[in-house]
């Protein structure tokens, strides 16, 4: 037990007060009689004056690693922080500040504390002289920012991953470093443990936080140095023993008096030690093991077993052992896993069990309790504890204590599956007595025979008969070479018992030939069974060529002894099923190399056998399947296995058709014998028509004549019915597997189709009865429809013509009929979308075609975000993120993550992301939910990848928030700055003071969330799209196939503004949604007007097509003019990219959404300020609808591919 003899702190209640005075507490180490150093306020030699106590920035570090680093101006936290100097060095920095000026550096320290939990403020030099502790930590608690719950500890980002450990580090460091001095100066750990201690009380979790975790750490320091200090007086102390059993002559007196002196200093010293721990101990984990928060309770536990461990001597007792059991009762489950990790280490030393005795029996059936916790990393500690407290003593634990443990083995979850299956071969395996060491190492008489008996035993006792597999992956890591001694088991099953040895009865043959099945699959497989684990991982050459070799040693086993195990079990159906799926893991080439043809024969005899003997379903398909194993054209075996198979199918389908034909012989009524005869025979062709291409044997004759003689006379059997129907389903399918794929297309439709019509809309209208037939289609089905629509419909004209066998590519008919058969099949596809048939995620792969192929399917995809936004408002967002995410991928891979923002690829990015956002509308309410997720999707992937350039580089996808900045003002103004402080949370320090270029996606983004409402803007930069239609390409002129990032004028802002059609506008009446505008002159100085749309007093909300017709004539004349002014004032320019009056066809939202100002001033203000290269680019229309009624009349009615009357629903 520690020494209270010396415990300086005035306490009322075993602990120190919030309240302590630096002052004061200097006043008691003075009436302590303590002398060592010098107390504070007296200089001592070469101390500097008061007066500096103010810089807190570790002044003159000349010799120290922080100059070295240019890091000299920096304050202690940010050293620590940033982790890019040696915390030897900053602690050797600081201990050098310490001497020359204690006051300035133990101020500094302070301020270290306070800067680590997250508090803005700082302690002055006047602060630190005259106020109380209470008072500093209150005034520190009203500098702390309430807005945010984040401080160091628990900030996110790669910036503050390695805080926490360079932060523990600097702890124990600097207590290692002042150990032999400082440390007992009576002031600089004073100061700090009060410090601590007051914080540790705190109401700020931050403050409680941080304080704990430094107040743990110190102490485990201050343990290390108790445990040196109690090393040396034990040295010392044998020294002076031996000097003074010297005789007279020999012993040196000096000697004698210097030991004393050490053991003297050394005594002292450990009793500062100790009371310095002492304070720790009842100031701060007293009161904090118990905290509200689990992380300051998890750090208490942590850091109680490293005492423990480190110095058993003085803390492995019952007194602080309680603390931890206390807190297995923890309601969290990290502080549990803490408490047992803690304790592991304490089993582990065989050498400290004497002490735990009394712990254990006290708090043994917790434990027990804890391995079904339902949390699973709890679960497995507390099962890793109970096999070291077995393995330390085997009287602790009782049968039902093991009992418990034992049917975790076949828990789900592996990792608790495989800590119990460990225990269990601790307990029952794992003791060997004298006699067994001579036993022989293989055979029936081995040891490994006689465990592995003890395992059948226990599978039999357990009755979890049918979870073998879940047994023998629980005990593969620790027992795998007991599970791989097949010689053996197969001596357990073929040899003859010895006298005196018990055979094996039935059961036991039954449950051993399971075992040794499951144990061949795991090797060969490498994986758990179904139900455990997440499938299969990528084996390491090591693990291959173990699997490799026991493959081998299998086979050349089981090839011999298969037959011979066949032979003795052919009438136990359950055992011949087992023993038949072992072929389909052997390595079928030894059969050749090793010269074992003749016990591939006696095989196939038996297999034969077993096929005439049994009726059995599964032992028919075991058969079956072995055979199909067989029948590897890969091996030279494949002729003798397929000559064998051939004649057993021969000898079947021949009594087949002479059973059938005596059968339906017309005015006889066939006996139970002829029926069973018939009906074994069925069974045993059903089987392997399963596995097997029988179709040369022409059975669907023979099954149609059974089922129509059925139907006819109503008496069939009907176990006959159902299997012939069985064996006509198999004669299908192999038929099917055969067909070309030359309509793939009516495929796909017609698998769209049965999906909607056997989804779960089937049970609407009150059809509950029809819920077994509802199917979802797998991850794998879905992406092969989303495949086949990427393949197939998102095309090029040209692309399509091949596919097209009409012979009429060139006539514009033929170009019409292709086009509506691929929007058939998006409308297919997208009314799965719709119907949650398909994830909604899927349409992603969809949306983000939508500006490329608008003309071709503008009006499906637009439909489909609008029915998917009705169904869920979030998810829809979150698809229309991902698709601009997987888009900006794409670009990323094919031009390099160094790109220019100007090109086409992202401006067309930009502009999709610009329509998206139209498409939400005006109600800012009702989409806010989305709106914010979506910013949240896009911050996250903005900063999801570091810069491949190396630190100090943007993120390598920060240009996304360029084109997430076209979603910004869609943003209410409280969920803009919500939407900031999120992004901030991704933000360092660094980065907010970068203006590089390569950083204006960042800056844009930010300011774009620090707009007001009045000021929110949509579009800095309209995007460009990517190439459209072939129909749409032809009929651009060359000026639209120019450079699409120009410098836009005013003539061309004034030329759309007229709603004048551009040059790369198909031939078409435009349908428009736009606001006209007065052409308003320009001055000289406004040659360059940026991309804004302005319009001080708009006439109009939105326009009609009708209206846009009627004024074309007029605003084409305005075009005229306003491009011979604009002609005159640049004539330098050489061409500019037009732009189209307004929004698509079908974006029903009004232009005003497209003005980005309020008034012509701000334009202008704006203008002085940022000089934008504008990207001006027209999307082809759509057809019109004098085009589209030349169409067929259903060239889109989602209805004509589902009729609403199949479901009672609405299609679009």
């Amino acid at each position: 037990m520690l020494c209270y003899r010396h415990y300086r702190y005035r306490e009322a209640d075993t602990q120190l007060s919030s309240d302590t005075d630096l002052e004061d507490l200097e006043a008691r180490n003075a009436k302590a009689g303590k002398g060592k150093a010098v107390k504070k306020g007296k200089k001592g030699p070469g101390e500097k004056g008061k007066g500096t106590a103010g810089k807190v920035g570790g002044q003159g570090r000349v010799n120290g690693h922080h100059q070295e680093n240019g890091m000299e101006n920096l304050s202690l936290f940010e050293v620590v922080r940033l982790g890019k100097s040696a915390t030897q060095s900053v602690v050797d920095d600081w201990i050098e500040s310490y001497k020359n000026d204690r006051d300035v550096a133990l101020l500094e320290l302070i301020n270290f504390f306070i800067q680590c939990s997250g508090c803005k403020g700082a302690v002055s030099s006047e602060m630190f002289r005259h106020m109380q502790n209470s008072e500093i930590i209150r005034k520190m608690t009203e500098e702390f920012d309430e807005d945010s719950g984040d401080y160091p500890l628990t900030m996110a980002g790669p910036q503050w991953k390695k805080f926490k450990s360079s932060f523990c580090e600097f702890i124990g460091v600097l207590v290692r470093q002042c150990q032999y001095s400082i440390i007992y100066d009576e002031y600089m750990m004073d100061t700090v443990i009060s410090l601590l201690t007051g914080l540790s009380d705190s109401q700020v979790r931050a403050f409680r936080h941080t304080s704990t975790l430094a107040a743990m750490k110190l102490m485990t320091a201050l343990v290390n140095v108790a445990l040196n200090l109690s090393i040396n007086m034990d040295n010392t102390q044998r020294q002076y023993e031996a000097e003074r059993n010297k005789s007279i002559g020999k012993r040196a007196n000096e000697r004698l008096e210097l030991l004393l002196q050490k053991r003297k200093d050394l005594q002292e010293n450990q009793d500062e030690i100790e009371n310095m721990m002492n304070a720790i101990f009842k100031g701060v984990f007293v009161h904090r093991y118990r905290d509200a928060i689990a992380e300051i309770r998890a750090i208490c536990i942590e850091e109680i077993g490293v005492w423990m461990k480190m110095y058993s001597d003085a803390f492995l007792n019952d007194s602080y052992l309680k603390y931890v059991g206390w807190t297995m009762h923890d309601k969290q489950g990290e502080v549990r896993l803490k408490c047992l990790t803690a304790l592991q280490g304490l089993y582990y030393n065989r050498e400290l069990n004497t002490r735990l005795e009394l712990f254990t029996s006290r708090f043994k059936d917790r434990i027990v309790s804890m391995t079904l916790d339902k949390e699973y990393d709890v679960a497995v500690q507390a099962i890793k504890l109970l096999t070291l407290v077995l393995h330390s003593s085997e009287e602790v634990l009782t049968a039902e204590d093991c009992e418990s443990v034992y049917h975790l083995v076949y828990s789900a979850h592996r990792p608790v599956a495989v800590a119990a299956g460990e225990f269990l071969y601790k307990k029952l395996f794992s003791h060997r007595g004298s006699e067994e060491d001579g036993m022989p190492r293989r055979g029936r008489q081995s040891l490994n025979a006689n465990l592995i008996k003890t395992t059948v035993f226990f599978f039999l006792e357990s009755e979890l008969h049918e979870h073998g597999a879940y047994l023998v992956d629980s005990m593969w890591d620790c027992a795998s070479d007991l599970l791989k001694d097949w010689e053996s088991m197969i001596s357990l099953l073929l040899d003859e018992p010895f006298p005196g040895e018990e055979a094996l009865t039935d059961r036991q043959e039954t449950a051993l030939i399971e075992i040794m099945l499951c144990a061949i699959r795991q090797a060969c497989e490498c994986h758990p069974p179904v139900g455990r684990g997440t499938g299969k991982r990528v084996l390491t050459a090591k693990e291959k060529k173990t699997q490799l070799d026991d493959r081998t040693r299998i086979t050349e086993m089981f090839a011999v002894a298969l037959p011979l195990l066949l032979a003795k079990y052919s009438v136990d159906a359950e055992k011949v099923t087992n023993l038949l799926q072992l072929p389909q893991y052997f390595d079928l080439e030894i059969y050749t190399t090793g010269r074992l043809e003749k016990h591939l024969d006696a095989l196939l005899r038996q297999i034969r056998e077993v096929v005439e003997k049994h009726t059995e379903m599964e032992v028919l398909e075991a058969c079956s399947m072995t055979y199909h194993a067989l029948c590897n054209e890969e091996f030279t075996i494949f002729n003798r296995v397929d000559i064998a198979r051939s004649q057993l199918l021969d000898e079947q389908v021949d009594k087949f058709n002479r059973l059938l034909e005596d059968f339906l012989q017309e005015g006889e009524e066939p006996d139970e014998d002829d029926a069973y005869q018939v009906l074994s025979t069925l069974k045993r062709i059903t089987a392997f028509h399963n596995a097997h291409d029988l179709s040369q044997w022409d059975l669907f004759t023979c099954n149609y004549k059974l089922l129509n003689a059925g139907l006819q006379n109503g008496d069939m059997p009907q176990q006959i019915v159902i299997h012939a129907l069985q064996c006509t389903h198999y004669i299908i399918l192999w038929h099917l597997a055969k067909v070309s794929e030359g309509s793939s297309k009516k495929a796909f439709t017609i698998l769209c189709d049965s999906l909607m019509i056997f989804s779960h809309q089937i049970v609407s209208s009150g059809r509950e009865a029809l819920e077994p037939l509802i199917y979802s289609p797998d991850d794998l089905l879905q992406a092969e429809l989303l495949n086949f629509i990427l393949d197939h419909v998102f095309i090029d004209q040209d692309d399509d013509n091949v596919i097209c066998a009409d012979g009429q590519q060139d006539d514009e008919a033929g170009k019409i009929e292709a086009l509506h058969k691929r929007r058939n099949l998006l409308a297919a596809y997208c009314k799965l979308i719709i119907y949650n048939v398909v994830e909604m995620k899927t349409g992603a792969d969809i949306f983000k075609q939508y500006m490329r192929y608008y003309n071709d399917y503008g009006d499906i995809i637009k439909e489909t975000m609008s029915k998917t936004r009705q169904i869920d408002k979030i998810q829809c967002a979150k698809t229309l993120i991902l698709s601009l995410q997987q888009l900006f991928n794409e670009m990323l891979s094919e031009l390099g993550c160094v790109f220019d923002r100007s090109s086409a690829s992202f401006c067309g990015i930009k502009e999709l992301a610009r329509r998206f956002s139209l498409t939400f509308g005006l109600d800012q309410l009702k989409t806010r939910e989305a709106i914010a997720m979506l910013h949240k999707d896009g911050i996250e992937f903005a900063f999801k990848e570091p810069s491949p350039q190396g630190e100090g580089n943007p993120p390598l996808n920060l240009a996304f928030l360029d084109i997430l900045s076209e979603f910004s003002s869609k943003l209410l103004r409280q969920d803009k700055k919500t939407v900031h402080m999120y992004l901030e949370r991704f933000m360092t320090f660094q980065m907010a003071l970068q203006r590089e270029d390569c950083w204006l996606p960042l800056i844009s983004y930010r300011n774009s969330l620090q707009a007001g409402a009045d000021d929110d803007t949509m579009s800095v930069i309209s995007g460009i799209s990517s190439r459209g239609s072939t129909r749409s390409k032809k009929s651009k002129t060359p000026a639209a196939k120019e450079g699409s990032c120009s410098s836009s004028d005013a003539g061309v802002w004034l030329n759309r503004e007229q709603g004048a059609q551009t040059p790369v506008m198909m031939p078409s009446p435009h349908l428009t949604s736009t606001v006209l505008r007065e052409t308003k002159k320009l001055r000289p100085d406004e040659g360059y007007m940026g991309v804004y749309a302005m319009s001080n007093e708009p006439q109009h909300t939105q326009v009609t097509w009708m209206l846009a017709q009627r004024q074309q004539a007029e605003a084409r004349q305005q075009q005229e003019r306003a491009s011979m002014h604009y002609a005159k004032m640049r004539s330098h320019m050489q061409h500019a990219i037009r732009r189209g009056t307004g929004l698509m066809e079908d974006d029903e939202e009004p232009i005003v959404e497209d003005v980005m100002m309020s008034s012509e001033e701000r334009l202008e203000d704006l203008n002085e300020g940022m000089d934008f290269d504008t990207m001006d680019i027209d999307l082809p229309p759509s057809k019109n609808r004098r085009e589209r009624s030349e169409l067929k009349p259903d060239y889109f009615d989602p209805a004509s591919i589902m009729d609403d009357s199949v479901l009672n629903v609405s299609m679009f």
